[in-house]
């Protein structure tokens, strides 16, 4: 269920009252006529179900209300309505856990977005997995990939892809870019910095590396979690499966990739360096793609769902 707050002109008001109350899955329908300032007009609350949500946001969008007045859109975490639950289980049916495609395509924009704190989350996580790589640290390792940020860009990238936003793609792949870079560089000047100290543990010095073996020699069960990944990212980020989504992270070799390029770089590897870059390129590419995919296929799925109800 989501909360509308809506601001409308006085001339669409009446055609705004009656896409609403025509609509089954709105409730708790408020009117305050010339109550809204800035913009000024006609104040309208309600509730609204989700699995009409996505009908009654389209149609407010039909009547330019999003340009002429405001549409503001509040999640509901909870709600006690024996109403509510009569039209779930009756009028929509398996359309009830339809996502909100709004909220959806809002949440993957927000994290489209990158502020400074996006590339030092980056750095600050491809320093981490260096020093996981140089002490064979797995659980530093998972902790560099829950801290770095790139998942948002690259869902970003595949919303851009999905909506050709020629913007967001670009935005996307140039932060993408040059936040590895940096994640990179940092990583190598810490690897050269404690390879120049004489500061590697002796198993690193010995060659006895598992974490490294297993970033880079990117392999056919590299695709196959990317792929999976991918697949899990976009449905979490439709159904805002918070929890399912850190598992999302930990599973990308997307930032363990990046500081092993530094890593191997600053030790002269560069058969290491060779195949971290693959696996940073092929997961990246890999998530990209899967992710615009099953994005379409999602949106796909729940309109077929929308129509056969109709029918």
């Amino acid at each position: 269920m989501i909360h509308l707050r809506v601001v409308s002109p006085s001339d669409l008001t009446e055609r705004t009252l009656a896409l609403l109350i025509g609509d089954p899955g709105v409730l708790n329908l408020v009117v305050l006529p010339g109550r809204a300032r800035n913009p000024d007009g006609d104040a309208i609350e309600c509730d609204v179900l989700g699995g009409t949500a996505n009908t009654v946001l389209a149609s407010l969008r039909r009547l330019q209300l999003d340009r002429r007045g405001s549409v503001v859109v509040e999640p509901v975490e909870f709600a006690v309505s024996r109403r509510a639950a009569d039209v779930e289980a009756g009028p929509l049916g398996a359309l009830r856990d339809a996502p909100v495609w709004e909220a959806v395509e809002a949440r993957i924009r927000a994290d489209g977005r990158y502020p400074p704190s996006f590339y030092l989350f980056l750095i600050t996580a491809g320093i981490i997995g260096a020093v996981g790589i140089l002490t064979n640290s797995q659980i530093l390792i998972v902790a560099a990939m829950v801290l770095g940020p790139e998942y948002g860009a690259i869902t970003s990238v595949a919303l851009g892809l999905d909506r050709h936003s020629g913007k967001a793609v670009r935005d996307g792949l140039s932060a993408l870019a040059l936040g590895f870079l940096l994640a990179i560089a940092a990583a190598f000047a810490f690897a050269l910095l404690v390879r120049v100290l004489g500061l590697e543990p002796t198993a690193f010095r010995l060659g006895i590396r598992p974490v490294t073996a297993l970033i880079d020699t990117p392999n056919v069960y590299s695709l196959v979690v990317a792929v999976l990944a991918g697949i899990v990212g976009i449905v979490s980020l439709t159904h805002a499966r918070t929890s399912t989504l850190l598992g999302v992270f930990i599973s990308v070799t997307t930032i363990p990739a990046a500081s092993a390029i530094g890593v191997a770089s600053a030790f002269g590897s560069w058969s290491e360096t060779r195949g971290s870059v693959f696996q940073l390129l092929l997961n990246i590419v890999v998530l990209i793609v899967v992710g615009l995919m099953t994005l379409r296929f999602v949106r796909l799925l729940w309109r077929r769902v929308g129509e056969r109800r109709g029918r």
